[in-house]
């Protein structure tokens, strides 16, 4: 391989995200807001162009339109240097159905890559939270001589039926003896039995080894067509499978707390819980990380504003994330996210809660520990998280936690 291999990026953006319901009822799992003013796909495309990778393919598939046009609006690059976020639709090019699974959607557009040539790909999901260099990955991946690596990360045994289990060769440490696809009895660590090393669902791969074994699962009766539990443990069996800890890797402007910081969102549960992450003191994910930049498109919104400071009202928050265009007139936020042009009225209150875009919160209303997506208008005097069997009688998603979920465009009453 040369000492400047050409590398093609792809971006699997076509997961249905049914657990993540009524978020995803709208819109393409990737294109769920996140923090304010991002969007899920923020995340992988950031980390590929701040690790010089700009050549970027993004595979889509279910409820793409916002994707699609939050890819277009946003992610455009100067064509001079021959850079580009190009978003691929599914293209039923293997006969009349959509993809089988991330393996299948690689195998679809084949003549894509074929077209590019690359000498690596680089495949990554679209929705978790985490800063990565993939460059440090793709270099080990050429040094150690592997045909296929994968990227790990510890997490707890207990939760080894939500992910690809990584089992490392003790004579090898960068190169993987056997792949477990959400085992029952997972492969735990030798210096932790408590844990293991995950899949973080990103792939290096050599072209060529990664078309033989592409076209071998489109042959296979027993496959899923999935890169973690059919591609990964193909090539784990052959001894060609290298690791890549994520631990190792480091980011400009990290610091102890959010140093290889990385969430899988699948669940609200685990949406919620990332969003409480920035808005701790010393946030787990630090966005105002300047030297490893997330980037997103805003528009031309005014900054926020903060209005009346009389002794029966002030408008204040505290321990949040207020975005550009939220006017904060008269009520009180505390430990919440606030996305754009969100408003909140006069003697309301917003605890424990992430409002997505234009959410108007009327007076005397009240939200405690909910999800409120977006355009939902909340009367005078509504509650949301108060009562829940009230909100499961309105149609409001409530988690096992208490987390109330309101989806997009509802007008919440009293």
């Amino acid at each position: 391989m040369s000492k400047n291999p050409k590398i093609l990026s792809i971006v699997l953006a076509g997961g249905e995200g049914t657990r993540l319901m009524p978020l995803t009822r709208d819109r393409a799992k990737p294109a769920v807001p996140f923090g304010g003013v991002f969007r899920l796909i923020d995340f992988p495309l950031s980390n590929l162009v701040n690790s010089g990778y700009r050549q970027i393919v993004v595979l889509t598939q279910y409820k793409s339109h916002s994707l699609d046009r939050h890819i277009s609006q946003m992610w455009r690059f100067s064509p001079m240097l021959g850079s580009y976020v190009s978003p691929v639709p599914a293209q039923q090019r293997l006969g009349k159905h959509w993809y089988l699974g991330s393996a299948d959607a690689i195998y679809q557009t084949i003549n894509i890559i074929e077209d590019v040539q690359p000498d690596i790909v680089l495949i990554l999901g679209a929705d978790h939270v985490y800063r990565m260099d993939f460059e440090q990955m793709v270099q080990q991946h050429i040094d150690s001589g592997a045909e296929f690596t994968v990227a790990g990360i510890r997490q707890p045994a207990a939760d080894a039926k939500q992910f690809g289990v990584i089992d490392v060769d003790p004579d090898h440490p960068n190169m993987i003896r056997s792949f477990q696809e959400k085992p029952d009895e997972p492969s735990v660590l030798p210096d932790d039995p408590t844990q293991i090393l995950a899949s973080m669902g990103n792939y290096v791969a050599n072209t060529k080894s990664l078309f033989e074994a592409l076209a071998l699962d489109e042959k296979a009766s027993d496959t899923k067509h999935d890169m973690g539990g059919d591609i990964a443990p193909y090539f784990a069996s052959r001894g060609e499978a290298g690791v890549y800890d994520f631990n190792k890797n480091e980011v400009p402007g990290s610091n102890t707390k959010d140093h290889a910081y990385w969430r899988d969102v699948g669940t609200i549960k685990q949406f919620y819980d990332a969003h409480m992450d920035l808005i701790a003191y010393v946030p787990g994910f630090n966005l105002y990380n300047s030297q490893w930049p997330i980037y997103t498109n805003i528009g031309s919104l005014p900054p926020a504003k903060f209005v009346h400071s009389g002794q029966d009202r002030v408008g204040h928050a505290t321990d949040s994330i207020v975005s550009p265009g939220v006017i904060v007139s008269g009520g009180e936020v505390h430990h919440s996210v606030l996305s754009p042009n969100v408003h909140i009225h006069s003697w309301a209150q917003v605890v424990d809660s992430i409002l997505f875009n234009n959410v108007i919160v009327n007076r005397r209303a009240r939200i405690y520990k909910a999800i409120i997506d977006k355009n939902v208008v909340l009367e005078e005097n509504a509650t949301v998280g108060i009562d829940t069997q009230h909100d499961i009688e309105r149609g409001f998603t409530v988690t096992a936690e208490g987390i109330t979920v309101v989806p997009k465009g509802t007008v919440v009453k009293d």
